[in-house]
């Protein structure tokens, strides 16, 4: 049983209190409103709905305020890194560090924009010597956005 009270091998919804509990970000760089289910070692779905008040949107196209594709992805290594902590049974400390270590395969589809809510899919594909690798897509209405493969990496925090 994991320490939030869920069982770590069963799909399970998590609302904002629980993720702030498996992230360290905090506004405005938290990109995760809610996750859908997780199934530790295996997958998550994550939401995040895009407001018109986003902090980038006055200076990214302000005739067209357009979700910058960079923060897409991050949307994704956040959802990633949650998995990452469910799979492992344990949460953020001041004693290590998940760092954001690779992105390949990325590709942006579809403008993401005030009103819509992304829904981030990520799959576990391999993990090894705490270096792990995911695969990423990041949809609207059912149309994928954007997409990417992800390399996160857990380390002890520089002293």
């Amino acid at each position: 049983m994991s320490s939030d009270g869920a069982n770590p091998g069963v799909l399970s919804r998590m609302d904002i209190h629980q993720i702030l509990q498996y992230l360290p970000h905090r506004y405005p760089i938290l990109l995760v409103d809610r996750v859908l289910e997780v199934l530790p070692g295996e997958r998550i779905t994550a939401l995040k709905n895009v407001s018109v008040n986003e902090p980038y949107f006055p200076g990214h196209y302000p005739h067209h305020p357009v979700m910058p594709g960079v923060l897409i992805v991050e949307a994704m290594a956040q959802t990633a890194a949650i998995l990452s902590f469910r799979t492992m049974d344990s949460k953020p400390d001041d004693k290590s560090v998940y760092y954001f270590v690779g992105i390949d395969n990325a590709r942006f589809k579809k403008p993401v924009g005030p009103g819509d809510q992304l829904v981030i899919d990520v799959t576990l594909t391999a993990t090894k010597r705490g270096i792990w690798k995911f695969s990423g897509v990041a949809k609207v209405d059912g149309q994928v956005a954007a997409e990417a493969d992800l390399i996160c990496a857990v380390r002890p925090t520089p002293q």
